[in-house]
């Protein structure tokens, strides 16, 4: 019972960061930084990592290697966004839109895992839907990183 209502908690938390997440990303390219939504994906982001880490230890899994990854990737991008004005700018882009993208990167997984429809495509994530559709949403996070890099970059800072 306690380990249903913490898995609810953490993909709670998962989705509010993955949303947030695109929220900062849409600010990213149009030159913005929304504040607050960048608090809020962040921390649900890092959140999200280290709740990972507290389930039940079965042998040792991909997904911690992500979650360690991710957390270094939000480490160096909550110092960057410390550090806008000193030239860090372009370090905070890619390390946000890197850090959703893993967050979106362990969504998918997981919907290939638990939605049945998806599971029976590629019930062992091997099979060419799951490929193409990493490789869509890598793609697709290319460009996003891209487009945020570039115009974040030469943006005003704004608060809102």
């Amino acid at each position: 019972m306690i380990l249903e209502i913490f898995t609810i908690a953490h993909v709670l938390i998962s989705l509010v960061g993955i949303f947030s997440g695109f929220v900062v990303a849409y600010g990213l390219i149009n030159g913005k930084q929304f504040a607050g939504w960048t608090s809020l994906f962040l921390w649900t982001t890092v959140l999200t990592s280290v709740t990972g880490f507290m389930f039940p230890f079965h042998g040792f899994q991909p997904s911690y290697v992500v979650g360690a990854i991710s957390l270094l990737i939000l480490a160096a991008a909550i110092f960057a966004r410390r550090h806008l004005a000193t030239g860090w700018r372009k370090t905070f882009a890619i390390a946000s839109v890197l850090a959703l993208y893993l967050n979106v990167f362990v969504l998918v997984v997981q919907l290939f895992r638990r939605v049945p429809a998806l599971k029976g495509l590629a019930p062992t994530q091997t099979e060419p839907a799951f490929k193409v559709t990493q490789l869509v949403v890598l793609v697709a996070f290319t460009v996003l990183g891209v487009l945020a890099t570039t115009r974040f970059r030469r943006a005003q800072l704004l608060n809102a």
